[in-house]
């Protein structure tokens, strides 16, 4: 689909401004305070592997399994580092809302065609930060 290559374009040649833009967000969001005294660089590495690599979890070639096995071990570490679930989720949900104010700024969805596979996409992404969250749900409780 030519709009999830585009998609994948946007992710891949923008992941430092996706991870600039999650970083002001979460290291100031009032529900994210142990994002604020965390190490920034460490922050900022983990969220620019996030949004480097979401075009291809996105895509078709990831499998539920790959998600489990991240998104659990994300939570049991987030855990051991003392971040609580909540504001682990909420990074979560940071990221995505950044990624489609990103997709929004950029005109991707410019035509009804685009709205159209719009829909195949959104549908993508909110299935893969679901089980990212559940499955980091999941692996924090372990």
């Amino acid at each position: 689909m030519l709009l999830s290559r585009k998609l994948i374009a946007l992710i891949e040649t923008n992941a430092e401004e996706l991870t600039t833009k999650w970083m002001e967000i979460v290291r100031t969001h009032p529900d994210t305070p142990t994002y604020h005294t965390h190490d920034p660089e460490q922050l900022h590495e983990r969220a620019y592997s996030v949004y480097s690599q979401l075009g291809k979890w996105l895509s078709d070639a990831t499998t539920k399994d790959e998600i489990q096995e991240i998104y659990s071990t994300l939570g049991r570490h987030r855990r051991e580092e003392g971040f609580t679930l909540s504001e682990v989720l909420q990074a979560l949900t940071i990221t995505r809302r950044v990624l489609w104010l990103k997709i929004e700024s950029d005109g991707l969805l410019d035509s009804a065609l685009d709205m159209s596979l719009a829909m195949h996409l959104s549908n993508r992404t909110v299935l893969f930060f679901d089980r990212a969250m559940f499955y980091t749900a999941r692996g924090y409780e372990s």
